[in-house]
């Protein structure tokens, strides 16, 4: 299955490291910084974190700190950075927004922190910041992202579908890069409510349908023909890839 078309990778693009155990929160994080500015390998563990490392030294990682093996990570990358003499910034990723956690994050060597369930304007955001801290390039940011024939401006929250051009609220972005980021994939209602609300919020019960729903009428997408948004009945919800579309409205 062929994923989201992104921006081509300029020949300067950072290079980042994604550490996080939530497949769904890594698909996210890829499809957000894969268009031009960032190429992104993800790891699942800390041996193939440790592989790429030593194969392939990042401009930046972002670090899940649920994950059991963060705190070995960041030690072999600030080991890595004083053999190569160089300064990776670490964008630190945490379900724990209490400043005990903030604090020992920054004790253990972060540079930023980010609280989860995340906007994609502000981990893009965030993400430039630390890279331009550390290597002094200040590039304009380009952040549109193309999924078939929609384009998505990031920061504007605009999405251009031919002439048409509607604005997405936050919460709507988030749902659609979520769905996008998983390529054709099913999506759960439990899993979007814990990706784009959070595990430790109580909702009623069809927050999910109501937003998609809201979101459908702005992209003009028909529940019954859909060009971008299906819903698979008690599965949950999952992205149309372009080549899809084109083969059900022929």
């Amino acid at each position: 299955m062929t994923g989201p078309n992104v921006n081509a990778r300029q020949p300067d693009a950072r290079r980042a490291l994604v550490f996080v155990d939530r497949p769904l929160v890594t698909d996210l994080i890829q499809l957000t910084l894969n268009h031009g500015l960032f190429v992104v390998r993800a790891a699942r563990n800390l041996a193939e974190a440790v592989a790429i490392l030593g194969l392939w030294p990042p401009h930046m990682a972002v670090i899940d700190m649920d994950h059991d093996d963060s705190s070995d990570l960041l030690l072999r990358l600030h080991a890595s950075n004083s053999l190569t003499r160089s300064d990776t910034p670490i964008l630190a990723l945490t379900r724990r927004g209490d400043l005990r956690t903030k604090l020992k994050a920054f004790e253990l060597g972060v540079d930023d922190i980010l609280a989860m369930p995340f906007s994609p304007e502000e981990l893009l955001a965030r993400s430039i910041v630390i890279t331009r801290r550390m290597s002094g390039i200040h590039r304009p940011i380009v952040p549109t992202i193309k999924l078939g024939e929609m384009v998505i401006d990031i920061v504007s929250r605009e999405v251009r579908d031919g002439a048409s051009v509607v604005h997405l609220s936050g919460i709507e972005q988030s749902l659609l890069y979520l769905l996008a980021s998983r390529g054709g994939q099913v999506v759960s209602r439990e899993e979007i409510l814990d990706a784009v609300w959070g595990t430790d919020l109580i909702a009623e019960s069809n927050i999910v349908d109501r937003h998609i729903r809201g979101l459908r009428v702005k992209l003009q997408d028909d529940y019954r023909r859909p060009r971008f948004i299906a819903t698979v009945p008690g599965r949950g919800y999952r992205f149309i890839p372009s080549f899809y579309a084109h083969h059900d409205s022929a």
